[in-house]
């Protein structure tokens, strides 16, 4: 049974940087594609960063440790609207729209 464990939420100032690790356990990152998900309170989870190789959109990087069987999320210049719960996800098929497996989520809050 594939699991997924995230860790590395904290309470940060803006402008901070972070970084939040996945580790998949019961399958390897290469046999999967990997996303990062966040939600906010009161808000629908939304899709982050593709986690599938390394990866940079706006603010955020995402890299992969093949070894490590873990993903990562590079976060910078962190701001308070980036306060959620962050998820990461893998699916077996690229084609489908849903994730088969999720972790529990690591949670950032960001705030002075």
């Amino acid at each position: 049974q594939v699991q997924l464990v995230e860790s590395g939420g904290r309470l940060v100032q803006p402008g901070d940087s972070l970084m939040l690790s996945c580790q998949m356990s019961g399958g390897h990152i290469t046999t999967y594609y990997l996303g990062w998900f966040r939600q906010s309170p009161g808000k629908e989870r939304e899709f982050v960063i593709s986690a599938n190789g390394d990866s940079a959109k706006d603010r955020f990087i995402s890299s992969r440790d093949n070894a490590k069987n873990t993903v990562y999320l590079q976060m910078n210049f962190l701001r308070p609207e980036d306060t959620a719960v962050y998820f990461c996800a893998a699916k077996v098929n690229p084609w489908d729209n849903s994730y088969d497996y999720w972790g529990q989520g690591t949670q950032v809050t960001v705030s002075s």
